[in-house]
Order: C-alpha cells, then structure tokens, then sequence
C-alpha cells in the first residue's frame, strides 16, 4: 500500500461531499505528472484529502483508492471545463482513479502545520510554488501525519 495526497477545493468537492457520496471518480486532473501519479495507484491505497484553495488550506481526512485506471470521462464532455479536444475514446489522454471515503480528521492539519512539522523533500505539498494536485507521500511521513492527526 502506497500513500499520496490528493488536493480539491472544499466549494469544488470536499471531504463532507466525499463522506456522503461514499466513493467518486477523481476527475479534472490536467497536469501530467499527476496522472502519472494516478496511473500508479492500486487498489487500497490510501490518499490524504487535502483542501486546497481555502483558509486555512490542509489536510482534512484520508480515502482509499477503489479502483484503478479509470477512463476519466470529462475530457470527451464539450461543456466541461476540462474537455480535451484531442483526447479520444480510442486514445485517452487522462486516467483516474475511483476513491472512497475513509474518515474525516478531528481537525484540519493545516498547511502552516505540515511546514513545521515537514520538510520540502519530505513532503511536496510544503514546497514553495507547490500547485502539483496528486503528489506521492513516503509511508514514514504518511505515519507522521496520522500521527498528527490522532493528537
């Protein structure tokens, strides 16, 4: 089992959102290295949530991932925001990944948090400039984090 984080915006789709719909496609990834991530995910690894783009920003619970390489059905949609006209049934350019909720923190581990707690090289998400969506967590840090979580 491997861990990662994977951030949305809380007005977008949070942890609340994921809680009542049990499980959801991770959809709307347009960075390669992130779908790279997905691509290497497995069934029962587990994601941190992270709610980006909000005050404070950080991680608010953790989802397993259900199911692997999915076909992420947004880039054929013309109405969609992330609709990719050179993306196609026969080739698709974006896979997923379906997750399920897991569990809702007792409190937000704030952004200000992980800095003091993480290094940059320990933890992407503290990087200055960071704005990487699905980023990898090695398991000693990953450990730390629920650590925190429980405290």
């Amino acid at each position: 089992m491997k861990y990662w984080l994977m951030k949305s915006e809380p007005d977008v789709y949070g942890i609340d959102d994921l809680k009542r719909d049990r499980e959801t496609i991770w959809d709307g990834v347009r960075n390669y290295q992130a779908r790279n991530f997905l691509r290497s995910m497995e069934v029962g690894d587990r994601a941190f949530f992270y709610h980006s783009n909000t005050t404070p920003p950080g991680i608010v619970g953790l989802m397993t991932v259900s199911q692997p390489e999915v076909i992420d059905p947004t880039q054929f949609d013309a109405k969609s925001k992330y609709y990719d006209p050179k993306s196609t049934e026969a080739a698709p350019r974006w896979q997923t990944v379906k997750v399920e909720y897991a569990e809702t923190f007792p409190a937000i581990i704030s952004l200000e948090t992980l800095r003091q707690q993480f290094s940059p090289d320990d933890l992407w998400v503290v990087r200055n400039g960071n704005r990487l969506s699905v980023m990898p967590v090695p398991d000693a840090i990953a450990q730390k984090i629920i650590e925190l979580a429980k405290s």
